[in-house]
């Protein structure tokens, strides 16, 4: 650890999320990126709203050593989920300041500038020094999803078997990870989803809402229905005593 000058003791203490850049530089690949990473951090964070044991964020810096600081060297996963921790607002994720707690799951979200990155160096760092469990790489454009589960011994990751529906299970999270129809911040297409252990999806605030309304309309039409059932017999045999 450095220290404030040569003659002093006192050790200087290492950057926190406060000094340390905010974000890592790189600017999403497309619209179509941007938002699929905003609808997999949402429906999670709504999944997980009565919790405050998890954390769940994307496009944000990891730091995972003081040396990684002064040699500009991070990670800024597009999805990233940490299990067992405190959910708070941060600027960046600072492994010293979080107890060495690193990444339970990764996603990145392919692209043509990107793929080459996301298959090598950072996949070697995820596997080997931040040893990240499970790691997915998703194409938003050509809607290909895979996954990778860490071999502790190796430290290196082995291909997940996706189900007879192309979707892949996350043990970290008891969640599966699968493309579905469906429309996001308006637009329409193949959405890479956290789907429930039943193969549900997981909700956005519009799809609750909507989702909402729906029952509403449904209630209402019923009641509407009833009514003039009782209006029929009404006329028909005079009015209920």
């Amino acid at each position: 650890m450095p220290y404030a000058s040569e003659t002093s003791l006192v050790p200087i203490p290492p950057p926190g999320e406060d000094e340390l850049p905010h974000d890592d530089g790189e600017p999403m690949e497309s619209d179509r990126h941007r938002k699929q990473m905003l609808l997999l951090i949402e429906s999670l964070d709504l999944f997980w709203k009565g919790r405050d044991d998890v954390y769940v964020s994307g496009n944000m810096t990891i730091y995972f050593s003081e040396l990684q600081t002064m040699k500009n060297d991070f990670r800024g996963p597009d999805v990233f989920v940490v299990l067992d921790t405190v959910r708070r607002d941060r600027k960046s994720w600072v492994v010293w300041q979080e107890n060495g707690r690193t990444p339970d799951l990764v996603i990145e979200l392919l692209s043509e500038s990107t793929e080459s990155v996301d298959r090598g160096e950072t996949m070697r760092i995820y596997a080997k020094v931040l040893r990240v469990p499970e790691y997915f790489l998703f194409d938003p454009m050509k809607n290909t999803l895979e996954g990778h589960v860490l071999d502790i011994g190796s430290r290196s990751y082995e291909r997940m078997v996706s189900n007879a529906d192309g979707e892949l299970v996350s043990q970290q999270l008891g969640l599966r990870l699968g493309v579905r129809e469906g429309l996001y911040l308006g637009s329409k297409g193949r959405w890479l989803r956290w789907l429930d252990a039943e193969g549900r999806v997981l909700p956005t605030a519009e799809e609750q809402a909507r989702a909402a309304e729906e029952q509403a309309r449904a209630a209402e039409e019923r009641a509407q229905t009833l009514a003039d059932k009782l209006a029929a017999y009404e006329k028909r045999f005079g009015p209920l005593t």
